[in-house]
């Protein structure tokens, strides 16, 4: 008989302690590879997001600065892309088990994406280990987690403001933190970050997609609709400098960022 996919990604996605996160997830993964999870309804989701003690969460405006001239500075800076990764596979696992009834590809899109988050959070704390710090050293911010609280009811909500805005961010972020790391010549940690913008093109790309099927589905203009939840959610507005080239193979179109262009 089979196991319960939702049973699954709800301790997944409940355990607090790090091993025991990326064990789950992985086992998930491959437990979702060989046929061994079952797409079923849950009666009663009560989802909790686990998460260790530390770092201890503040507003992103109490965050340090992260200069990585310095190599606290450095280690600040690659602590805060761990951070990211880690609550990446905790939105990942969300994405799947906050929303039954989807087509089975949806679930087998985004438990993919926990377990590429996951190994994207593994060689990154690999890195900030290699550097003399780990996960939970510094103080980090829970904007995206934020967000995914508030698009919690809306499974359209959820693709457009997590995937297709906030972690298009990082499509944009990603090559000017790679020449900061240069500059200092950390060509090691930008060499990761190349593993990492990589995947997250395709993770962006498939809340690109998703969006879009489901604006389909709703009768519904994609692109003004994302628009559209950026004012209704109050959502921080794509900024300048994009990365177009990622952007594009991501799934937005030249006419799209040229309409999110002009609020600027």
């Amino acid at each position: 008989m089979k196991d319960s996919l939702f049973a699954a990604l709800s301790a997944a996605l409940a355990a607090e302690k790090i091993e025991q996160k990326t064990a789950l997830t992985v086992t998930l993964s491959e437990n979702w590879a060989a046929g061994r999870l079952l797409v079923d309804i849950p009666a009663n989701p009560q989802l909790i997001c686990g998460r260790p003690a530390k770092p201890e969460l503040v507003a992103p405006g109490q965050v340090q600065q992260r200069n990585p001239q310095s190599p606290e500075g450095r280690a600040r800076l690659l602590h805060a892309i761990v951070h990211i990764e880690f609550s990446a596979i905790n939105l990942a696992l969300d994405h799947a088990a906050r929303f039954p009834g989807m087509p089975t590809q949806y679930y087998a899109d985004w438990i993919g994406v926990a377990a590429e988050e996951a190994y994207h959070f593994r060689i990154l704390r690999e890195r900030l280990q290699s550097l003399g710090h780990d996960y939970g050293d510094f103080p980090a911010h829970a904007g995206l987690w934020e967000m995914a609280e508030k698009t919690a009811g809306d499974v359209l909500a959820r693709m457009a403001l997590v995937p297709r805005l906030l972690e298009a961010r990082g499509l944009d972020a990603t090559p000017p933190i790679q020449r900061k790391l240069e500059q200092v010549g950390d060509h090691e940690s930008a060499r990761l970050l190349d593993i990492i913008l990589r995947d997250e093109i395709g993770h962006v790309g498939l809340g690109d997609q998703w969006f879009r099927r489901l604006c389909a589905e709703r009768g519904l203009d994609a692109e003004n609709t994302f628009r559209q939840l950026l004012i209704d959610f109050k959502a921080p507005w794509p900024s300048a400098p994009m990365n177009e080239s990622a952007r594009l193979a991501a799934g937005f179109t030249l006419a799209e960022l040229a309409a999110l262009r002009k609020k600027e």
